[in-house]
């Protein structure tokens, strides 16, 4: 039988001798927000946690000790609060609320942690955390979102984006898959929107926060008219494989 991998799931003595054994902590960080006509408020949730877990069970077979706490399921979601429906904190909250996560794994023993993003909002600022835990505690951690961190895997598996986007073709499959109840199949006609989010002129690099509501009336940016439950399986399939090999690298700990 495979070693449990949810830290809820384990005694205090077994988490004690999961620390003991220098396993690595992720912590899935989302958010509770509108995602278009056609998918739950929790898609972060289930798609942050979906792939920890995924990526948990891959490094257990590889041998490597590793836990998955609960998700932080809210954060900075301030740009979808118009529709309705939305669940966010200022950033000082945000910060508060991770590092109490943090800092009670480090007082648990352990000595790595992976904040696990899975909500745009919070990219910029998981990053700013994550530094900060590491100085304040005195343990590795490390921070990414895990469609940027799967990088060019996504790519072949779509057919009208390239990544994830929001309520889009990547985040509908993945919530097929996983939680397939979430999915209101009979909205989906109107699942679609811009495939951006920045106006003409603005550069990539560039970053200015606007209301969704002012960008999609549908509240989906992307296509999610070509979802489905086997590109959502391929897909949580490559982000675990690409940040499982990324995870188990020496060099990113030492």
């Amino acid at each position: 039988m495979a070693p449990e991998i949810e830290w809820m799931k384990l005694t205090f003595a077994e988490l004690n001798a999961r620390a003991a054994e220098g396993a690595l902590v992720i912590v899935p960080v989302a958010s509770l927000e509108q995602h278009g006509p056609h998918l739950a408020t929790g898609v972060d949730i289930i798609c942050a946690s979906g792939v920890a877990q995924r990526i948990a069970r891959r490094l257990t077979t590889m041998g490597q000790p590793v836990v998955v706490t609960p998700c932080v399921w809210t954060g900075l979601a301030e740009h979808h609060v118009p529709f309705g429906g939305t669940v966010t904190l200022d950033f000082a909250t945000f910060s508060a609320v991770l590092k109490g996560v943090v800092g009670s794994a480090a007082r648990a023993g352990f000595k790595r942690v992976m904040l696990l993003n899975g909500h745009g909002g919070n990219a910029e600022a998981v990053a700013v955390v994550g530094g900060e835990c590491q100085k304040d505690f005195g343990i590795a951690v490390a921070a990414g979102t895990y469609w940027h961190l799967a990088g060019d895997t996504f790519a072949p598996i779509l057919e009208r984006q390239s990544n994830v986007l929001h309520a889009c073709e990547a985040e509908t499959s993945m919530v097929m898959t996983l939680l397939p109840e979430a999915v209101r199949t009979d909205r989906l006609p109107e699942a679609h929107g811009p495939h951006s989010t920045r106006p003409e002129g603005q550069p990539a690099a560039m970053i200015r926060r606007r209301s969704f509501k002012d960008i999609t009336p549908s509240g989906v940016i992307g296509d999610a008219r070509s979802a489905s439950a086997e590109k959502g399986e391929a897909l949580l399939e490559a982000a675990a494989e690409r940040i499982a090999a990324e995870l188990v690298s020496p060099r990113l700990w030492d």
